[in-house]
């Protein structure tokens, strides 16, 4: 195997949205830094099951709630 071909990897410390913090292994940052978490499955919407937004409709029903209303009059 060739020398000097691998990156480093090294123990750091991984902190989730809640708080917790779990150590493992990997090639981000230093040996010893935090990796602080904005997403993880403790708050994000697929794992949650939080709200998201569904198909509004077709082009068809667009135009129905744009102009709906609107009648022709003689």
């Amino acid at each position: 195997m060739k020398p000097n071909t691998h990156p480093d990897y090294h123990m750091i410390k991984v902190q989730m949205t809640d708080g917790t913090v779990f150590e493992t292994r990997s090639t981000w940052g230093k040996e010893g830094d935090t990796m602080a978490l904005e997403i993880d499955p403790l708050s994000h919407p697929a794992w949650t099951g939080g709200t998201r937004q569904l198909d509004q409709g077709g082009r068809v029903a667009q135009f129905n709630k744009r102009f709906g209303g609107l009648t022709l009059k003689k």
